[in-house]
């Protein structure tokens, strides 16, 4: 009998399909093996440019999610007459699913669009979510990405126009030191994984910084220990050593930064803090005219940037012809960060002074006596000819753990200008741009600013999600009250560029700033691991009002699996897994482009759908279709689009345009890339092309994008960007001093109400600066002295891979991480039974001794404990009666202000989630306390269409067992 573990045998009744993994952000290219049409192999495509063959746990594991006994199979309405939350559903048809959504959101698109909210997970079809939620006119829509690293892209975005993530990443091939900060083992796991190895064999130095050692980590040459939120004191004085050593590349910020610009020093000026222009007309655009003033050192005058022949100065201060003092942007951030030492930095970090001089003197020697040199002629903005293109190799890579806190977008500003100090961006050796990306700062993309943008069976007026450049930007009442149910873009969380996902439920049931009526969640689980604050949060979805009518009236959720959160859905629809359905990893969405070009890629099903599951995007195509929104009909209001293969195929952004979801295979006959007419055939010749398009640009647009005249036109003539005006790296940021003169009543645009004024003002710093996070300040921190912390293991992505047979076997519960000193002083030994509780509330737990965390750190891997009965384990499962779940000690709400008003646990300038801001303590359970989790829910009972627990060989056609999860 053949090993099922092992590749089948080739006979007449295998094949292999190619197509694209979707077990995490990651996407890589892999091959599915059938046999008599069932997936019995999953492997790595080793001619995918993304992964090369390598795959993790999670994508070869990927058969068992296929046939998990946790799939959802058929629409499902709550019964009449039950409780939500109580699992109580019969099936109905798709068609009459739809006809229920099609009168309900109809009957909203005609009175009142805002009262439907659409709020997705980790999907990657976010163009398509928001073209729907725009077509529908609701502004209430967002993705993960406000609970997830909204900071990490706003910060990087607003000062070098490109960011980590899927945007940009650290050129590891030629760097000789690299310096990983905040990063689980997930992000971008098996491309880095690759990297790493080949960087660390050729002699690459590879520091980690983070207040836990797993993952990545485990392979540093040096872990730096760090107490979680403190991360930009750090940076701060890291900045200050390197300018004090002046071991900062002078040439680098002189011609592609604003540091040379002259910022206006007179405090009764409305331009105060404002960079001094010429008499030039600011032009209407999303870019910086180069109408700026440098102080020449030749002429010793004012004279516009980039004059040939110029030399600015960085340091003093100067007296404009009208008497205005000014100085250059670069001597205000050495003001900023003169006390900023590292002996200071020593008190917050935990890391020693010495330590922080010496891993600064490290990064400055490197970027300045290891410089690559590529013979590669290039064009700069300006016009100016080089024969090569030049590196600093010195590399970061950040994510989550910088991210995640209230202080996070200024911790990632001050780390972006360390990068730029170092001369690291977009050259050899250091962070490379991922295309579209430079994109000008702030990008093009703006939500509407006035309320009238809502309007009955009309599309809003604007963009769901956008960047502000301004004040006027924000989308806000004429009261200044926020629009959208989040609260996102308004003056509470200005920058709130991905919305603010964690603050939706909360806000809605509490009517603020006003009731909504449908609420979609899409790949969220917002009753239990994407919810701060859970247990609450899973109150308010069961919470009534006074008449007896659920505060949030309707509810629909669709998943692939049965979650905690589907018990709470008036409304189920069946999603099918990525080996079923055709998606899209677009350009106008979250490509997995490399340095050298442009990447897209698709995913061709391998096999049909199980049982009545429908692809979320073919629902959004038949619902825009009933619902007759314009871009998905045509205007006599027949149907446009047979299914979403042929929306994908047929959709341009405008008509004409040439640009469409996809980049390859372009043209009537596929003879075009990037930009041409659609093509009827474009799916199969993906398929054709190991579902990947690889668009490789010409070495001489490889680098220096932010200023490079051949890239930055080509990318305005394929419609990428608007512009190819250069994009200077904002070591002082503008776009934050608007705010905070507005807040100082000295600008023109509006002004926030009184009692955001300081709020703003404090926050809207141009120079980062650092603060402790909004959590911890209102924390006692003598009752409370850890900080509590998750990852995502790299074996499981959120709560998806937990119902999954092989990958329990890796993670089948989860423990409280304790530094083994910390646990001794508190009386727990290694395996207690412990309590840990915060402000917000507590949990029952596992201790475990680790020598790989910091001492004032617990931490715990995310999402592996579960809801009893969830994803269809048995209610005796460990990973509910073991694991736990560290939500329960978060909330989504600061304490409240003294007049009774609450913000969200969220950065104020982005809205981004403060995760990992919470404080804890943790002592031992009691004698005779059960050894189970705390707290526990009524288990879940199982949906009508959902199969039995099956034995191991149940999956490759053996027996069946009846009873507990395998």
């Amino acid at each position: 009998m053949h090993d099922p573990f092992s590749p089948p045998v080739a006979d007449a009744k295998t094949e292999i399909r190619n197509t694209t993994c979707y077990m995490c952000a990651c996407r890589c290219g892999i091959r599915v093996h059938l046999r008599n049409g069932e997936v019995r192999y999953i492997d790595g495509n080793p001619d995918h440019p993304l992964n090369n063959g390598v795959i993790c746990a999670k994508g070869s594991s990927g058969i068992m999610k296929q046939y998990s006994p946790a799939r959802l199979t058929k629409p499902l309405r709550r019964k009449a007459g039950t409780e939500r939350g109580a699992g109580e559903f019969e099936e109905i048809s798709w068609e009459e699913t739809f006809s229920i959504l099609g009168e309900r959101l109809g009957k909203l698109r005609a009175t009142d669009p805002k009262k439907f909210a659409l709020f997705t997970g980790r999907d990657q079809m976010q163009a398509l979510t928001g073209l729907f939620a725009r077509q529908f006119g609701t502004p209430n829509y967002a993705a993960h990405g406000g609970f997830c690293s909204v900071n990490m892209a706003a910060g990087m975005i607003y000062t070098i126009g490109g960011s980590f993530w899927e945007f940009g990443g650290p050129d590891l091939e030629r760097s000789k030191l690299f310096i990983m900060i905040g990063t689980a083992e997930d992000h971008h796991s098996n491309p880095l994984k690759i990297a790493l190895s080949k960087f660390k064999r050729e002699g690459g130095r590879f520091i980690s910084i983070n207040p836990v050692r797993t993952g990545y980590s485990a392979i540093a040459d040096e872990w730096v220990p760090i107490r979680p939120g403190t991360d930009g004191a750090l940076m701060l004085a890291l900045i200050h050593e390197i300018i004090a050593l002046g071991l900062y590349d002078r040439d680098f910020l002189v011609r592609y930064t604003n540091s040379g610009q002259l910022v206006n020093l007179d405090a009764e000026h409305d331009e105060f803090g404002m960079f001094v222009r010429t008499e030039v007309p600011q032009e209407e655009g999303c870019y910086d005219p180069q109408n700026k003033l440098w102080w020449d050192r030749n002429t010793e005058k004012a004279v516009v940037t980039h004059t040939e022949g110029a030399d600015p100065y960085l340091f003093g201060e100067f007296k404009m012809p009208d008497g205005t003092k000014v100085k250059p942007a670069f001597q205000l951030l050495q003001e900023r960060v003169k006390d900023y030492t590292p002996e200071w930095a020593e008190q917050i970090t935990g890391i020693s002074a010495e330590t922080i001089r010496r891993l600064a003197h490290e990064m400055g020697i490197t970027a300045r006596d290891q410089k690559i040199e590529l013979p590669i002629a290039w064009t700069d903005s300006w016009g100016k000819e080089h024969e090569t293109v030049t590196g600093n190799p010195v590399s970061f890579h950040a994510m989550r753990g910088l991210a995640a806190h209230s202080n996070g977008f200024q911790t990632i500003r001050a780390l972006s200008i360390l990068m730029t100090l170092l001369g690291t961006i977009d050259r050899p050796g250091g962070f490379r741009h991922k295309t579209p990306f430079p994109r000008p700062i702030p990008p093009c993309a703006r939500t509407p600013n006035d309320p009238r943008a809502v309007q009955p069976n009309t599309p809003l007026d604007g963009m769901a999600l956008g960047w502000p450049s301004d004040p006027d930007d924000l989308f806000v009442n004429p009261d200044g009250s926020p629009v959208r149910i989040d609260k996102a873009f308004s003056w509470e969380y200005p920058l709130s560029v991905h919305g603010m996902m964690h603050n939706v439920i909360t806000n809605a049931w509490r009517g603020d700033p006003y009731k909504i009526d449908t609420l979609l969640l899409f790949m969220a689980n917002m009753a239990w691991n994407s919810s701060m604050n859970t247990s609450e949060v899973r109150k308010m979805l069961t919470d009534k009002e006074e008449n007896g009518e659920y505060k949030i009236p309707f509810i629909v959720v669709c998943d692939a699996f049965h979650s905690e959160t589907t018990a709470f859905a008036d409304l189920i629809l069946p999603d099918t897994t990525y080996l079923e359905r055709h998606d899209v990893m677009s350009m106008l969405d979250r490509p997995i482009s490399e340095f050298d070009g442009p990447v897209d890629s698709v995913r061709i099903p391998v096999v049909p759908p199980t049982g009545e599951c429908k692809p979320f995007q073919e629902v959004l195509i038949e619902l825009g279709t009933r619902l007759k929104l314009p871009a998905f009909v045509t205007q006599s209001g027949e149907r446009k689009y047979r299914d979403y293969p042929d929306f994908i195929v047929n959709w341009e952004t405008a008509p004409g345009s040439g640009i469409g979801f996809l980049s390859g295979w372009r043209g009537k006959g596929g003879e075009k890339s990037i930009r041409g007419e659609p093509n009827p055939n474009q799916w199969e010749m993906y398929a054709k092309n190991d579902c990947v398009h690889h668009h490789v640009l010409p070495r001489s647009y490889q680098f220096m994008r932010n200023w490079n005249k051949g890239y930055l036109e080509w990318s305005q003539r394929n419609g990428i960007t608007r512009y190819s005006e250069p994009i200077l790296i904002h070591l002082y940021s503008e776009v934050l001093q608007k705010f905070r003169l507005a807040a100082q009543g000295k600008s023109i645009t509006r002004q926030p109400p009184a009692h955001l004024a300081k709020r703003i003002e404090t926050f809207f710093d141009p120079l980062p600066f650092y603060y402790e996070p909004l959590e911890t300040q209102t924390s006692d921190k003598l009752k409370y002295p850890l900080t509590a912390l998750t990852q995502r293991p790299m074996a499981m992505y959120h709560s998806w891979d937990s119902q999954n047979a092989w990958l329990r076997q890796i993670h089948a519960h989860n423990y409280l991480y304790v530094n083994a000193q910390t646990a001794k002083n508190a009386g727990i030994a290694d395996g207690d039974w412990i309590w840990c509780e915060s402000q917000w509330g507590k949990v029952r737990c596992m201790a475990r001794y680790s020598e790989s965390v910091e001492p004032g750190t617990v931490w715990t891997w995310n999402a592996i404990g579960k809801a009893a009965g969830a994803w269809n384990l048995s209610p005796d499962a460990n990973e509910s009666q073991k694991g736990f779940l560290l939500n329960h000690l978060i909330s989504e709400e600061l304490p409240a202000q003294h007049d009774g008003k609450r913000y969200s646990n969220s950065d104020p300038i982005t809205g981004q989630a403060a995760w990992y801001d919470v404080r804890v303590r943790i002592f031992k359970a009691e004698e005779g306390e059960p050894e189970q989790t705390s707290p526990q829910f009524e288990p879940m009972k199982k949906y009508p269409g959902m199969k039995e627990h099956p034995s191991w060989l149940a999956y490759f056609g053996g027996g069946k067992k009846k009873g507990g999860a395998q």
